[in-house]
């Protein structure tokens, strides 16, 4: 977990947000608690998808369906509003990793808790297919590693925006490139047997520690998926058999998920899952996680600078059941879904939380955590569709928790019809007339010096993949929207890999990078925009350094037009 940053809210609905658990094309995930001292998992959905109507109607929906689907083992909805301002859903939190980070820090899973993961995630799409509900985006990140057992995560969101303008204008898809579907990649109807291949695919990347299509793109994944066969590597057995059926090109020939639950665990996932599950390593390893939970606290600051809105529970809209509802899904980061460790390691299983606190609607409108002010009255406010409002203020500040924020002192206020130039990264905006907005080196010193002889000339493994994450300019004082990164392998010289940037409205802007230098501690890279980009997109030259920070990978240019733009980016592939 991340702290949050100072353009991060401290406050959604009636949770405290204590840090950032991840990010992805659909949003970020806070870790946050109730009043009543109950952990969540936050989703706020990015704020182009909020101007888009269509995507509200199908949030709302997907919400509502969502609150139906229970079972041992998916992720309760415990709060929701589709109608705030911009979008919010919450879950209960679960101390541990995804399939993702278990197995890229520890390697494949032995077979018998492959075999529990695959009863319980089939038990759980059992459930949810009898509902008449498709996932439609089960894979590894999607899945989390509990002591009570699996957990499957992100009801809702994906199929939110599936058909809407925002998902036409990003590029995002309904699904993941290697866990999805034949049938899905090729637009045909999709019905739970898709979920059924996604199944074999994440169960094949649990035992062997590789996808079984691999591939550098997004294109060679969809490629291999429809018309090639899967690898299996190391599998063997009845195991094998089984996930090679799921992972079957025509739908009829795949077995249903109860199906796979039955032949993985003749006695039900439970008997597998009560006996413990998981090895050594990954029980230590969620205990810690446990624990540090056990000891968290929230910070006493106030909110940041963007209310999101009221809160939905104990409203007019609440259903009774459990005061706020109770069902699946609605998060993407690492631990964001509901479960939790309970005693003696016995599955979770629906309703095992209790009923949430009702809690009455907060009306406070949060404060900036920098202490400042010059927002004006409605500074807190997400703008309607039609108008951006930005206010800055030109003074640095440190809070109590040592985190240090810049405000600049001119407001802009920005037409749709300019405002996709003024927060695109190869925007042709003047960043200059804001103050404090220029005059920094870039981190690591200049960048003239050529490639030492005896330094690495190709890229670390570590870089390699595809990254994500928010993105400001103007010394962090305004944000950009979404940068999505793929770096690939590649020498002094050569062509490193991409960049897109999707501003809050939905436009698109690529940059090409080109691997300039190898140092022990970052890369460094020319970049230049796309020739397909839109006119607004800059097409100048600039430079951005890549520097790992823990798990993550900073990103930093030097484009003054652009702001001089940053951002903190977590691997999604």
């Amino acid at each position: 977990m991340r702290p949050l940053e100072v353009d991060e809210p401290t406050v959604v609905g009636p949770y405290r947000l204590l840090g950032r658990l991840g990010s992805g094309g659909m949003g970020r995930v806070y870790l946050g608690r109730s009043s009543g001292g109950r952990t969540v998992a936050v989703k706020i959905v990015h704020p182009h998808f909020a101007l888009d109507e269509e995507f509200r109607a199908r949030f709302r929906r997907e919400v509502d369906a969502a609150r139906r689907v229970g079972g041992a083992w998916t992720a309760p909805v415990l709060d929701a509003d589709p109608e705030a301002r911009v979008p919010w859903v919450a879950t209960a939190y679960a101390a541990g990793p995804s399939l993702t980070a278990a197995v890229a820090d520890g390697g494949p899973l032995p077979s018998h808790s492959v075999r529990a993961l695959g009863a319980g995630l089939g038990e759980a799409l059992a459930a949810v297919h009898e509902l008449g509900l498709v996932h439609r985006d089960v894979k590894p990140s999607n899945v989390l590693l509990t002591l009570d057992g699996p957990l499957l995560i992100d009801f809702g969101i994906a199929r939110a925006t599936g058909g809407t303008a925002s998902l036409t204008s990003t590029g995002v898809s309904v699904g993941s490139p290697g866990y999805m579907a034949p049938e899905q990649i090729l637009g045909k109807g999709v019905t739970g047997a898709a979920d059924v291949f996604s199944l074999g695919a994440v169960l094949a990347y649990a035992a062997t520690g590789e996808p079984p299509f691999p591939g550098d793109s997004s294109a060679a994944l969809l490629y291999k998926v429809v018309h090639e066969e899967p690898r299996l590597g190391a599998l063997d057995g009845e195991l094998r058999d089984l996930v090679a059926a799921c992972l079957a090109k025509d739908p009829a020939a795949r077995p249903a998920p109860d199906e796979v639950a039955r032949r993985l665990a003749p006695e039900g996932a439970a008997h597998l899952v009560t006996g413990g599950w998981l090895p050594g390593p990954l029980v230590e390893r969620v205990s810690r996680s446990a624990v540090h939970l056990l000891n968290l606290e929230a910070a006493e600051s106030a909110s940041g600078p963007v209310g999101f809105s009221r809160s939905s529970v104990g409203g007019a809209e609440a259903d009774g059941a459990e005061a706020v509802g109770a069902a699946a899904g609605g998060a993407e980061a690492v631990g964001a879904a509901a479960g939790g460790a309970e005693a003696g390691g016995a599955p979770r299983v629906s309703g095992a939380f209790g009923p949430a606190p009702v809690m009455p609607t907060p009306t406070v409108v949060p404060e900036p955590r920098d202490g400042g002010g010059g927002t004006g009255g409605t500074g807190h406010d997400i703008p309607s569709p039609g108008r951006l409002s930005l206010s800055v203020a030109a003074t640095s500040t440190r809070d109590t928790g040592g985190r240090k924020g810049r405000r600049l002192s001119c407001t802009v206020a920005l037409a749709v019809a300019g405002a996709m130039a003024a927060v695109t990264v190869g925007s042709v905006f003047v960043f200059d007339l804001l103050p404090g907005s220029g005059g920094e080196s870039p981190p690591g010193g200049s960048d003239t010096a050529t490639q030492s002889p005896s330094a690495p000339r190709t890229v670390p493994g570590r870089y390699v993949g595809t990254w994500e994450g928010q993105a400001v300019a103007v010394q962090g004082s305004l944000p950009l929207g979404t940068f999505r990164l793929t770096v690939r392998e590649a020498t002094v010289g050569r062509p490193l890999g991409t960049l897109r940037h999707t501003d809050i409205f939905g436009g698109t802007c690529d940059d090409l990078l080109t691997l300039r230098k190898v140092t022990a501690t970052q890369i460094v890279a020319d970049a230049v925009g796309a020739e397909a980009n839109r006119d607004v997109c800059n097409p100048a030259l600039h430079t951005v350094h890549l520097t790992p920070v823990g798990d993550d990978l900073q990103y930093e240019s030097d484009s003054e037009a652009s702001g001089r733009p940053k951002a903190r980016l977590s691997k999604t592939e």
